[in-house]
């Protein structure tokens, strides 16, 4: 098979390879997708760098996410699964080889159906970003009636939030940094929208919930956020964060947040509980079966062009970067 992998850490025009390697086969519990897409996801990239431990393997192929269609099973898995179309999470998790190839291996549970009505580089964005997101809006209860904030309101995770928040029933407060960032997060379904560059955050949304505060907060950015997350999220709320690029290590206003009684999430797909996994993708799949969902797709790469996926990744992107394998069934 065709795939991309690389043997060391470093900037990606120069460590990942393009080549052929021998197709995996799925042992008992698993199946093989024929993959049409890859999902490249920050954390890839950090991989790639050698920010996330060290290597797994003497090869890796990068990547978790992917979409395509099952082709093989192993003992212990119906063969009816032959000619699925699924969706992959945790391709890569504990192994060394991911979606940047023409072929995968993964647990039979981490390759979910994919309805017709979603295509092969859609599905391959909702692993990291639409379970992320799912646990960050749903991880503390049901949110029908409270009012939720999300920051990064048009990143790959903050849009999947916004529209399962509403989906919940929840008013959602989305922050952005431009307009056409404020685009997305409104075609997401975001009630209220805050340029978080030209406004006061916390008064903004001060006076959308007439002082009471926000009841939840989906956070892209904890440390460089937790200050004005303190100021506008009401007692006894929750931040649910996934990433603190800006501030690696922030400092924890301790009784600020014992005083009002918050609740601090932090949310990382990999270490979910199975329980929360199933019911994340149990959600995600009833609502893409029922078209309630939108997906913003970014920069499309070939395989022999993951190298600048990876750069795309690195520069932020407006949506999520797909790397195209196969062409759609």
């Amino acid at each position: 098979m065709r795939a991309v992998w690389y043997t060391d850490f470093g900037p990606a025009a120069e460590v990942l390879q393009i080549g052929t390697t021998e197709a995996p086969e799925p042992g008992p519990g698993e199946v093989r997708v024929r993959l049409a897409a890859s999902g490249v996801n920050p954390v890839d990239v950090k991989r790639r760098r050698g920010a996330r431990g060290g290597l797994p393997s003497s090869r890796v192929i990068p990547h978790f996410d992917g979409a395509g269609v099952v082709d093989r099973v192993g003992d212990g898995v119906p063969e009816a699964r032959i000619g699925e179309r699924a969706w992959v999470f945790e391709a890569q998790w504990q192994r060394a080889f991911g979606t940047a190839a023409e072929f995968v291996v993964v647990a039979a549970d981490r390759a979910v159906e994919l309805p017709d009505n979603t295509g092969f580089a859609e599905g391959a964005c909702l692993g990291i970003p639409a379970v992320t997101a799912h646990r960050c809006v749903f991880a503390d209860g049901p949110v029908s009636g409270q009012t939720v904030v999300v920051t990064g309101g048009a990143g790959a995770v903050g849009a999947y939030a916004i529209q399962f928040a509403k989906l919940g029933g929840a008013e959602v407060i989305a922050t952005v940094s431009s307009g056409e960032k404020a685009a997305v997060a409104a075609a997401a379904g975001a009630d209220h929208i805050i340029d978080y560059k030209d406004e006061d955050v916390a008064a903004r949304i001060e006076h959308v919930t007439a002082g009471a505060g926000a009841d939840r907060i989906v956070e892209v950015a904890f440390g460089g956020n937790l200050a004005t997350s303190l100021a506008a999220l009401k007692p006894n709320g929750v931040i649910a964060t996934y990433a603190s690029d800006a501030v690696l290590e922030p400092a924890v206003p301790f009784y600020a947040l014992v005083y009002k009684n918050v609740t601090i999430r932090h949310v990382l797909v990999f270490g979910l509980p199975e329980a929360a996994k199933r019911h994340a993708v149990a959600d995600i799949s009833r609502w893409l079966e029922g078209d309630s969902l939108r997906h913003h797709i970014g920069p499309r790469f070939r395989l022999e062009q993951t190298a600048a996926a990876h750069e795309a990744v690195e520069a932020g992107p407006l949506g999520n970067v797909v790397v195209e394998i196969g062409e759609e069934e």
